[in-house]
């Protein structure tokens, strides 16, 4: 075990430290179990009020812990790592309860990193926090039974998940040789990992994964934050406010109106009041002059009729910063699945309801409050918080108090990103043509995250991706592995970008090389659905044979591109041209005995119908069925293999739930290395006999 000292830990704390390490006496570790819990405890207020005196002490704290459960004397299991990455990770503790308010992922990680990983520096800072007397070493032990110096293929097919056989699982229809003899040759060297939800960081596992996340997730090894978690620690941090996001709408705060669009609701499904009130004070702190809140009310992640209280609180709040002199005021409002938050374009009327209320200020209902709208129209036979009409406030001369003009900001504050896409192409699509918006003012729009990476959508955001430091990557690379990674430009940045942790260039430039392919423009993908998939492989093939390269890296984008158009003829030809890929690539892996993982970031060509609780097609007004667009929430395979693959490897049963952040350490060990402690346990291990 190695000690974190730093000079903000008196003697005291020291000298208990260096007796647990040193001392294997079963009284003295009980004392040391009180003194952590009391230390923890003093913590914890500490971080809430944003001082640094008890960072070093919460970190050592956490390593405490892991040390008495190393004694067996701590009752409750952490998963694999100390305490602060079970607070990161969101864990109840009964021992020690986590919080909301305590510090951040990334805050805790600059810190502490884990009980064996050596010290980390802190963002800003020149020197390291000693670890006792052993420094961080980006040297990856070598594993104790898989050799080194086999070149290794990572492939990525991209919205390639795993769901039930039917006509409309275009992988199933299409024809998949090289992927289905992976599966049936092979059982064994086959599994499938989680690919959405709290798997790669995301709320709830009702959030579909996308191929930021993933990507994320595969590259890092570890599941940071991502939607409301990341939102918190901005918006906690203060960080939310010093982003080219937030200075971008801050350019109307002088002469113009800031907007808020979203769901009013705790459920933190895919909003939270609170963030929202966050973000009301934080804006008004930094010049907002003139702000007007566009509500949309839920009663579906709670429960109906808690729309009044939403209001109550929210109307609360506006009135006090009234009282400072801003004119903040609700503007509009309507129920989420009437107005506004329609997904996958299934029907556009829901957005143009809301886009006449919150741009144009116009709905066939007007109240001078939102108090009196929410409960007027809660009154109809009927109503409900989910199916409330449009309705807008108006002043005493009857017009409306809050339309998007010219130099506004714009903000939708939703976290979760498929009921606000719509709206957001509606905001910002110049050519935009799915409903006449009548009148489209010049605005300053910006999302609370970019909801869709792929369409890069929109293009300024309050909150950036999760810094993530020590990637696989970058280890690999300090250890020796030459790498090549390829892609076309679609998915080009989620092999090299989103996979090194949201950190562009290279690691090292002299062992790594980046090839973007370009991708076809002027067209949809289901014209050609066959994209560069061809290309990518030769690349791979090439740099394989070269010898040059110790991994060779690959995204295959035409299942997730494809099916994004709904194409489902056009789908299945495109799964087919990513199987005759991947034959390429892992005939090259064949030829010079390397080793290959082919796996996926998350699914969507698999299941191109929308369905019913049953699992049933649902079928639109004129009898067609209607098509899926969107991701899944499918898992997704991991096969393993090759002639340089150790005969005794096989997939581990004893992991709960594996998801892509497992695929990393995986990846290690083919390369002959063992993972750092507080990655995701790998997914392989090599049997006795």
């Amino acid at each position: 075990m190695m000690l974190l000292c730093s000079s903000k830990l008196d003697g005291l704390h020291n000298g208990l430290g260096r007796l647990l390490l040193e001392q294997s006496n079963l009284s003295w570790i009980l004392f040391l179990a009180v003194w952590v819990f009391d230390a923890c405890s003093h913590t914890k207020t500490a971080w809430s009020n944003t001082s640094t005196e008890a960072g070093p002490s919460w970190a050592y704290s956490g390593l405490l812990l892991s040390a008495l459960q190393e004694f067996f004397i701590y009752p409750f299991p952490l998963p694999r790592s100390p305490l602060v990455l079970a607070c990161v990770r969101g864990s109840v503790h009964p021992f020690l309860p986590c919080s909301e308010d305590w510090p951040s992922g990334a805050a805790l990680r600059q810190v502490f990193v884990g009980p064996f990983a050596g010290y980390e520096y802190r963002q800003g800072a020149s020197s390291p926090l000693a670890m006792g007397s052993t420094g961080f070493s980006w040297t990856l032990p070598d594993h104790p039974k898989l050799p080194k110096g086999k070149p290794v293929a990572v492939v990525v097919l991209d919205g390639w998940g795993e769901a039930n056989p039917d006509e409309y699982n275009c992988i199933h229809v299409a024809q998949t040789p090289v992927m289905d003899l992976l599966k049936n040759g092979a059982p064994e060297k086959w599994r499938l990992v989680k690919a959405h939800g709290t798997a790669v960081g995301l709320p709830s596992d009702d959030d579909m994964g996308n191929s930021e996340v993933g990507h994320n997730a595969l590259g890092a090894g570890r599941i940071f934050a991502q939607g409301a978690k990341l939102v918190d620690q901005a918006l906690a941090s203060g960080k939310i406010y010093e982003g080219d996001g937030f200075n971008y709408i801050k350019e109307s705060f002088e002469n113009a109106t800031l907007h808020l669009i979203g769901l009013l609701s705790d459920g933190g499904v895919h909003s939270r009041l609170d963030q929202l009130q966050l973000l009301l004070k934080g804006a008004s702190e930094r010049g907002a002059k003139r702000i007007r809140v566009h509500i949309l009310t839920d009663g579906r992640d709670v429960l109906d009729g808690s729309s009044v209280g939403f209001v109550e609180t929210l109307e609360n709040d506006l009135s006090q910063l009234r009282e400072k002199g801003i004119d903040a005021r609700i503007a509009s409002g309507g129920g989420r699945m009437y107005v506004t938050m329609d997904r996958y374009e299934n029907d556009w009327d829901v957005v143009k309801r809301g886009w006449d209320a919150q741009v144009l200020g116009e709905a066939p209902y007007k109240f001078k409050s939102a108090l009196e709208a929410v409960k007027t129209l809660r009154a109809e036979p009927n109503a409900n918080d989910q199916y409330l009409p449009p309705f807008v406030i108006v002043d005493d001369s009857g017009n409306a108090v809050g339309p998007v003009l010219d130099g506004d900001a714009v903000v939708t504050i939703n976290f979760r990103a498929d009921r606000m896409v719509m709206l957001a192409k509606a905001l910002e699509y110049a050519d935009f043509d799915k409903f006449d918006r009548v009148r489209v003012p010049k605005i300053r729009y910006a999302g609370m995250l970019q909801y869709d990476g792929e369409l890069k959508l929109p293009s300024r955001y309050l909150v950036s991706p999760p810094e993530i430091e020590r990637t696989s990557g970058e280890y690999l690379v300090k250890n020796g592995i030459r790498t090549f990674a390829c892609s076309e430009t679609v998915k080009f940045g989620h092999v090299t970008f989103f996979w090194n942790g949201n950190r562009s260039g290279y690691f090292d430039e002299t062992k790594e090389e980046y090839e973007e392919i370009p991708s076809d423009s002027g067209i949809t993908f289901n014209v050609a659905p066959k994209m560069k998939a061809l290309e990518i492989a030769e690349k791979a093939r090439d740099a394989i044979l070269s010898g040059k390269f110790d991994q060779v890296r690959v995204n295959l984008p035409n299942g997730d591109m494809v099916g994004h158009t709904g194409d489902i003829k056009a789908t299945v030809v495109a799964c087919k041209a990513a199987d005759e890929a991947v034959k390429i690539i892992l005939d090259a892996v064949e030829q010079v005995g390397g080793i290959y993982l082919v796996t996926a970031d998350h699914g969507n060509a698999e299941d191109m119908v929308k369905r019913n609780k049953s699992g049933k097609p649902l079928l639109d007004k004129s009898g067609d069925i209607q098509i899926l667009t969107s991701h899944t929430l499918q898992p997704v395979p991991v096969a393993i293999g090759g002639p340089g693959l150790h005969p005794g490897v096989k997939f581990r049963t004893d992991i709960q739930t594996p998801g892509l952040a497992n695929v990393a350490a995986t990846v290690m060990n083919l390369h002959g290395f063992e993972a750092p402690a507080d990655y995701e346990p790998s997914l392989i291990e090599v049997a006795e006999n």
